[in-house]
C-alpha cells in the first residue's frame, strides 16, 4: 500500500488516498474540495473505486459525495450513519475486498456513536489503522460535540474503544487518523500527523489510564472551545452535501450592484489585515484569507446567510471553496473591479488603526481598553494588564462588555483575529479602534510588561487561529 495524505492545516485534519493493486485506489475520511485528491491519483495513475467514511464530521462538509460522482467509487459508511444518499453500510468486524487489500471495520464508538475505524492489510506489509477520531498521535478526538447529554456516555465508550477495540493489532501497525493535534475536534498537542501503535501504547496519555472513571472525569476537560457551526456538519453530511455542479459561482457585480446586493447580504473582505485597515467597506466583516478561513467563516456568519466578497488578490475559486467546505452556498457576488473600483466611484468607505506596540501602549495610558480576543488558555503565556479577555468566537454575542466611551485596542497573538474583531466592533457601532499589530508578540518583542499566569476570562472560553 502507497498512503498519500492531504493535510487541511486550518482544521487540522487529514484524509488519505490509499495506492491498492492494478492502479486502484481508495479514499479516507476527503473533504468537500475534492480536486486535491482527483489530481493526486490521475498523477499517479490510480482510479478512485471507493471511499470510506469514519463518522459523521462536525468540523467540514465530506467530500465522498463529490469524490463519488467524478470517479463512479463507492462509499462506504457505518450502517448507524444512517445516511441517507447511496453508500454501502458496513458494520463492526465487517470485511471488505478491495483489490490487492483487505479492510477491517473496526467499531470504534467515542468520538461519535457510530464511529468505525478501518484496519488495511496487504499481502504481508503491517497493518494501516485509518482511525478517524478514536485514536490520534498523542491523544483521542474529543466526546461533547453530539450533545452535552451524551458526553459523559460517549465518554465511557471512547475509554473503552482506547483500551480494546485495537487491542489485536500489533504495535508496528501504522495510524493514520483524520484528527490531528491541536485541531477543535481533538484533543491532544499540535504536531506530528502520524504513528505506529507502539509508539502510540509508549507516549500517548490518554492510553495511561487505568481507571474508567478517572478517565471520564479527566478527558472533557480538555477539550478547546466548539466553533459555533460544529452543530449544523452532522445533518449535512448525514443528507449528503450537495454537489458543485449544483451551486452556482457568485457572479461579478459592479459597484452599484453590489451596493444594492449588500443590503440582503453579508460582505466578507478576505484581503490581509494591512488592506483592510488602510480602506474598507463600512460594516464588512474581515476574515483575512488564511488558513483559518473557514473555521472562522463557520464560526461567526449564521447559516444560509448570503455572501458577497471583496477579494483583493485572492482567488475567486479558492474562497469560495473554502466557504463551502463550512456549508455556505449562497454566494451573491464578488465585487468587480476590487475596493479601487468603489473608491472611484465615491462610495463610502472606512479605515482602521494598525498600531505599533509603542502606540498601542500609549494610547491604554491615556484611556483606552485593551481587548485581548485570543482563546483563554493563550492567557497563560502573557497578557496585557487591565485588558478584558473575549475570545473572538464569543464577541459578537459580548459587546456589552467592551466600554463604548473610549478607544478599544484589540490584539490576538499576531494580529489576524484583531483585525476581525475590529470589523465586528465597527459594525456594532464603536469607533476609535486599534489593532495592535504584530499581537502580543509584537508587545512582547518591544520589550513590554506582560501580567503572567492563567487569567479568568469574564466570558466563556472560544478561541481559533
Amino acid at each position: 500500500m502507497n498512503v498519500v495524505p492531504f493535510v487541511r492545516e486550518g482544521l487540522g485534519n487529514s484524509s488519505y488516498l490509499i495506492g491498492l493493486a492494478d492502479a486502484k485506489a481508495a479514499l479516507v475520511d476527503p473533504d468537500r474540495i475534492v480536486a486535491r485528491y482527483l489530481q493526486a491519483a490521475e498523477a499517479r495513475g490510480w482510479q478512485i473505486t471507493s471511499v470510506f467514511e469514519t463518522h459523521l464530521h462536525a468540523d467540514f462538509v465530506s467530500g465522498a459525495r463529490e469524490v463519488a460522482a467524478a470517479t463512479g467509487a463507492r462509499i462506504f459508511a457505518a450502517t448507524a450513519t444512517e445516511c441517507r444518499f447511496q453508500h454501502t453500510g458496513v458494520t463492526p468486524d465487517e470485511k471488505i475486498r478491495l483489490d490487492g487489500a483487505e479492510v477491517e471495520a473496526v467499531g470504534s464508538p467515542g468520538h461519535t456513536p457510530e464511529h468505525v475505524s478501518y484496519v488495511f492489510r496487504s499481502g504481508g506489509s503491517p497493518p494501516a489503522l485509518f482511525s478517524g477520531g478514536s485514536l490520534i498521535v498523542g491523544g483521542a478526538a474529543r466526546t461533547d460535540l453530539i450533545s452535552r447529554e451524551m458526553t459523559e456516555t460517549l465518554t465511557h465508550a471512547q475509554y473503552r474503544t482506547l483500551k480494546t477495540a485495537f487491542k489485536r493489532l500489533p504495535d508496528e501497525t501504522s495510524l493514520f487518523p483524520t484528527h490531528g493535534g491541536g485541531s477543535f475536534c481533538s484533543a491532544g498537542e499540535a504536531g506530528e500527523r502520524a504513528s505506529t501503535l507502539g509508539r502510540e501504547r509508549q507516549r500517548n496519555p490518554v492510553l495511561r489510564f487505568q481507571g474508567e472513571e478517572e478517565f471520564v472525569r479527566w478527558f472533557p476537560s480538555t477539550f478547546p472551545a466548539v466553533p459555533a457551526y460544529f452543530s449544523r456538519m452532522r445533518a449535512i453530511n448525514q443528507a449528503g452535501p450537495r454537489l458543485r455542479r449544483d451551486i452556482p459561482m457568485p457572479p461579478p457585480l459592479r459597484h452599484d450592484e453590489f451596493e444594492e446586493a449588500s443590503r440582503a447580504a453579508l460582505v466578507v473582505d478576505v484581503r490581509p489585515k494591512e488592506a483592510y485597515t488602510a480602506a474598507h467597506l463600512p460594516d464588512s466583516l474581515h476574515n483575512g484569507f488564511r488558513d483559518s478561513y473557514a473555521i472562522w467563516l463557520g464560526w461567526l456568519v449564521a447559516a444560509d446567510t448570503p455572501l458577497l466578497f471583496v477579494l483583493g488578490d485572492v482567488p475567486l475559486e479558492a474562497v469560495v471553496g473554502e466557504s463551502l467546505l463550512v456549508g455556505y452556498e449562497r454566494f451573491a457576488g464578488w465585487l468587480a473591479g476590487g475596493l479601487e473600483s468603489w473608491i472611484a466611484a465615491n462610495k463610502p468607505i472606512a479605515s482602521a488603526q494598525l498600531v505599533d506596540a509603542a502606540t498601542a501602549r500609549q494610547a491604554l495610558a491615556n484611556g483606552a481598553t485593551a481587548v485581548d480576543v485570543r482563546e483563554a488558555a493563550e492567557l497563560e503565556s502573557g497578557y496585557i494588564r487591565g485588558a478584558i479577555h473575549i475570545p473572538l468566537g464569543t464577541l459578537q454575542r459580548e459587546l456589552e462588555q467592551v466600554p463604548r466611551d473610549r478607544p478599544v485596542m484589540a490584539y490576538c497573538a499576531h494580529g489576524e483575529r484583531a483585525t476581525t474583531a475590529v470589523s465586528i466592533l465597527e459594525r456594532a457601532g464603536f469607533d476609535s479602534l486599534l489593532n495592535l499589530n504584530g499581537g502580543i508578540e509584537a508587545w512582547r518583542e518591544a520589550g513590554f510588561t506582560l501580567a503572567a499566569g492563567k487569567r479568568v476570562a469574564p466570558s466563556s472560553g472560544a478561541g481559533g487561529q
